[in-house]
């Protein structure tokens, strides 16, 4: 009987003492948790590095810049599986959004992962840029890191971005040559359906020109950063920023009927 008194002593005092942390010197009791906390990553964001990978690992384990992953253009293999770089660990912040906006969002340095991907970005030629393709390896070794922090942080698929969504005026990576349809075919991020593009389109032709202060109010509910205030080149960065990630056939920052069908088709998809 005595055996038994002391084991259902010892029962109450482990469930009384259940979500007590002893640390140096105190103890923190994790019992009652707060329902009003919210996660404070919300945004996945997407780079290019504009440099070769010894010159984009020097940049960004400097002062000036930093981001939380790096993905080699041929990423080294560790048991077949590709190798992935932490430069930041994801609990801390990383310099790498820059002066930004999502969403009604600014500072999303507070509130993001970055995840540069080593590319050259662009050369100039005679007939305009000409943007570089990103590998395959690469794609295989940021597919599983970035459905991955989604699903740990609960990401929405429209919070998945590139650096040229955030900040349109100053950025254009990751570039046309991103494949961000793909990636939403993998389960991550966001993509409009074809066929209610082509609803929205409602007979139109693609090209056929219209309001890009439609447009404008139409990209600023799902997400980009457009104000009344804008000059007309500004606003230009805006429409080609989301031409370039939704359309990157054609990303000329001119407002067209597919343009606003896509951009009508993603706030009926994922609201705005």
């Amino acid at each position: 009987m005595r055996l038994l008194t002391a084991l259902a002593a010892a029962i109450v005092l482990s469930a009384c003492t259940s979500g007590l942390e002893k640390q140096n010197g105190y103890v923190v009791d994790t019992r009652h948790a707060a329902y009003g906390a919210r996660p404070r990553i919300k945004v996945l964001v997407i780079h290019y590095t504009a440099e070769d990978f010894p010159r984009s690992l020097a940049t960004l384990t400097d002062r000036e810049v930093s981001v939380h992953y790096l993905i080699p253009a041929k990423p080294f293999q560790h048991g077949k599986q590709p190798v992935v770089l932490r430069l930041v660990p994801e609990s801390e912040l990383a310099w790498h959004a820059g002066i930004s906006f999502w969403r009604g969002a600014t500072r999303l340095n507070d509130t993001s992962l970055g995840i540069e991907l080593e590319n050259p970005g662009y050369r100039r030629t005679p007939q305009g840029r000409a943007w570089y393709p990103f590998s395959r390896e690469q794609m295989a070794a940021l597919m599983p890191l970035a459905r991955d922090i989604t699903r740990r942080y609960g990401i929405r698929p429209q919070d998945v971005v590139g650096h040229s969504d955030i900040a349109p005026q100053r950025k254009q990576d990751p570039g046309p040559l991103f494949p961000w349809r793909w990636l939403y075919q993998q389960g991550i991020g966001a993509w409009p359906d074809e066929a209610r593009v082509s609803y929205y389109l409602a007979g139109r032709a693609p090209g056929q020109l219209t309001d890009s202060g439609h447009l404008l109010s139409l990209l600023a509910r799902y997400g980009y950063e457009s104000t009344p205030d804008m000059s007309a080149t500004q606003q230009q960065r805006v429409i080609a920023a989301f031409q370039m990630h939704f359309r990157p056939a054609d990303y000329s920052g001119v407002a067209d009927a597919e343009s606003e069908a896509i951009a009508e088709a993603l706030l009926e998809k994922y609201g705005g």
